[in-house]
């Protein structure tokens, strides 16, 4: 029915296109002319010059040994030393300074930190002023913690020595897997920090690694902390003067000691204590005690001249005085260590009637110390005394950080948990503070003060987050005539 069929093909010529004619032709530029010069730089001559050294002139003591002289030291010594002792003995110039320069009177506010991409939920700490000054660490976490932690905390630094500090971002951030709770500066190497966390490590950085700023660690097992870390310090170490330990307190009661192993990454224990329920006093009734009787510990402090004595404060609010040298073992525990646990306690002061939040020995007496904490009550204690000799109630809500002054010795400084800063001289008032300033923009507790041991100049923390650091008067300063003396007289007064 089909079949297939090949048809021929048709084809058509364009015939719109057409084929375009050509035609050579040339062109040629005009010649381009160039001329050449010679040119020569200036001569130079270079010429030695040499100064004369400069002999140094030593200063010398000439000796004098004529019977002459002898003969005049014999007869004006005694009425030279005599008049001397009048000296000591007279209060003519009792309270008059020399001044020299202009006097600022007020504390002004120099800068205002935060960092920016920090949550608001992070609060401030912990500060640290680094050994020369120039640069301020800030620990980031949360105080009050109901249960776990699910925070990242941060270690902020900013170099407030620079002329232009950025006031919302950290010079130097580093990022830690829990709320850091505290912190402290090496007292000579102003790029090592130590800090702990609310997991119970204790962690040192290295600022000047690029890499990976950590140092070392705890790491978290037999030997580290149970509970939060409460404080960390360094601690001179008594067999290696010119080498550091550390030192870490915690919420389980415990004071341990590191000793810094660089090539494994790790801190080694080398000392341990344990601060028990039956070092309260008995008369002040047994407080609650964890575990198997051990009470925690918030606050340390180290006597200056004397490093092997040191005293603490405890979350039942006791105040204890502790030996290094201690060697009372420990009745019970169920803490595997890898060294023995001592008790550290040697006297048990007046508690206080709430947890004690700061402790801080005097530089210029060795036998005093500042406490405050949850009863609102600042107080300065006596090593001989157990009553305290000072008692300072602001009636400013709870009382989170007390310190002295590096300068002046009768200056301190107290946090407040309404956000006040109050600063006390006792030379002029143990009531009243000589500055009270509005530390926290919102008024929330401050939690946190340190004064810059190089400078003039004070940093505040607030429950916000934000950091003030403050420029002291002259007044605040600059240590007056005879306040050694005056706090030795305070001091001493402790038996009355």
């Amino acid at each position: 029915m089909f079949t297939d069929e090949v048809l021929d093909g048709a084809e058509f010529k364009s015939s719109w296109k057409r084929e375009r004619p050509t035609k050579s032709s040339g062109s040629q530029t005009s010649e381009v002319l160039t001329n050449d010069s010679d040119a020569q730089t200036s001569y130079k001559a270079n010429a030695k010059v040499q100064t004369d050294p400069v002999k140094e002139k030593k200063f010398e003591l000439a000796t004098d040994n004529s019977q002459a002289f002898q003969d005049f030291i014999a007869k004006a010594t005694p009425n030279i030393c005599a008049q001397l002792e009048r000296n000591a003995r007279s209060h003519a110039f009792d309270g008059w300074d020399v001044n020299w320069e202009e006097d600022t009177e007020t504390v002004t506010c120099q800068h205002k930190l935060s960092h920016a991409p920090l949550k608001e939920e992070l609060q401030c700490t912990r500060l640290a002023w680094n050994c020369t000054g120039s640069s301020l660490a800030v620990a980031y976490g949360r105080l009050d913690h109901q249960d776990w932690c699910t925070h990242r905390g941060s270690l902020c630094i900013w170099n407030v020595g620079l002329k232009s500090v950025n006031a919302e971002k950290a010079d130097t951030v580093v990022d830690v897997n829990s709320c850091l709770m505290c912190l402290a500066y090496h007292p000579e190497k102003p790029s090592a920090i130590v800090g702990g966390n609310f997991n119970g490590e204790v962690l040192l950085w290295d600022l000047t690694r690029e890499d990976d700023s950590l140092l070392a660690t705890s790491g978290i097992g037999d030997d580290s902390h149970r509970e939060p870390v409460s404080e960390v310090m360094w601690l001179r170490d008594p067999n290696k003067p010119k080498k550091y330990n550390i030192v870490s307190v915690s919420s389980d009661g415990q004071v341990l000691v590191w000793k810094i192993n660089a090539r494994k990454g790790a801190l080694e224990l080398t000392e341990g204590f344990l601060l028990l329920a039956s070092s309260m006093p008995a008369t002040l009734g047994q407080p609650k005690a964890k575990g198997e009787g051990e009470m925690g510990v918030n606050c340390i402090s180290y006597v200056s001249e004397d490093q092997s004595q040191f005293v603490i404060g405890s979350e039942s609010g006791g105040v204890f005085k502790c030996s290094m040298n201690s060697t009372t073992p420990v009745p019970t525990t169920e803490l595997l260590r890898s060294v023995p646990l001592h008790s550290p306690v040697v006297f048990a002061f007046q508690p206080h009637h709430a947890p004690v939040h700061s402790i801080d020995c005097s530089r210029y007496h060795r036998n005093l110390f500042l406490t405050c904490g949850m009863d609102s009550e600042a107080r300065i204690y006596s090593m001989l005394e157990s009553r305290s000799i000072i008692s300072i109630e602001p009636s400013a809500g709870y009382l989170f950080c007390a310190r002295w002054s590096p300068v002046r010795p009768l200056v301190l400084a107290v946090a407040t948990g309404e956000g006040k800063l109050l600063i006390y001289d006792l030379k002029t008032s143990r009531i009243n503070p000589v500055q009270t300033l509005e530390a926290s923009p919102k008024k929330s507790a401050l939690h946190t003060l340190e004064f810059n041991n190089k400078n003039a100049t004070l940093a505040t923390g607030d429950a916000d987050g934000v950091v003030l650091i403050w420029q002291l008067s002259d007044m605040l300063s600059k240590q007056g005539s005879r306040e050694v003396e005056m706090l030795a007289d305070i001091a001493s007064s402790a038996g009355d």
